[in-house]
């Protein structure tokens, strides 16, 4: 049985080479997250935020230290981690349904018992009514619901959600974010939130 953090980063460097030298994109950071606790790491754009998350997720390799999720070190992409990025991605061929299938398909975890989880999921925060729709008929606040919906049906034991609400205005933004807090406490997911709006960590946390 796992007693330490879910998460814990150690001494954490990344530089990128390119032509012109090198840039350090995050420098000996380190940080513990516990079981179901709420994270935020607020700052602007281009200070290293998304590549945290990035190398987290497993989709970079550090050039310096290590990261553990449940005591396991990552060192690649793993299922046991969901990724939220800016744009919600939803497919406009998909429906809305179908959308939120879609890493169960990738996965080849389709099941009957998982689209009933999906529907009730659907029906618990107000989009079982628009389960049939394509994406382009839903409003923006409502597409982020969805692509949380789609993320959270893959029972991630980490959910990292990198600048969620970027791309709607401002009053929106307040809403959705709200909104998503709620889903979050409810599903009682360790979850890790990039932004460069401090808004944006009040109305979620």
């Amino acid at each position: 049985m796992v007693t330490g953090p879910k998460l814990e980063i150690k001494n954490l460097s990344m530089r990128y080479h390119t032509l012109n030298g090198e840039t350090e994109a995050v420098s000996d950071f380190s940080l513990k997250v516990d079981e179901g606790e709420f994270i935020s790491i607020v700052g602007p754009s281009g200070c290293g935020k998304s590549t945290i998350l990035s190398l987290i997720a497993g989709l970079l390799k550090p050039s310096s230290g290590s990261i553990y999720l449940d005591g396991i070190e990552i060192t690649k992409p793993t299922g046991h981690i969901g990724y939220m990025f800016q744009e919600d991605d939803l497919f406009e061929w998909r429906t809305i349904q179908q959308n939120t299938m879609l890493g169960l398909e990738i996965q080849h975890a389709d099941s009957p018992e998982q689209r009933k989880r999906l529907d009730d999921m659907l029906f618990k925060y107000g989009l079982d009514n628009f389960k049939n729709y394509y994406p382009r008929q839903l409003s923006g606040g409502m597409r982020q619901k969805v692509a949380l919906i789609r993320t959270l049906a893959l029972a991630p034991e980490l959910l990292l959600l990198d600048e969620p609400f970027s791309a709607l205005d401002y009053q929106t933004r307040l809403a959705v974010a709200d909104e998503i807090g709620t889903i979050l406490k409810q599903e009682q997911k360790t979850t890790i939130l990039v932004t460069h709006d401090i808004s944006d960590e009040i109305c979620i946390s």
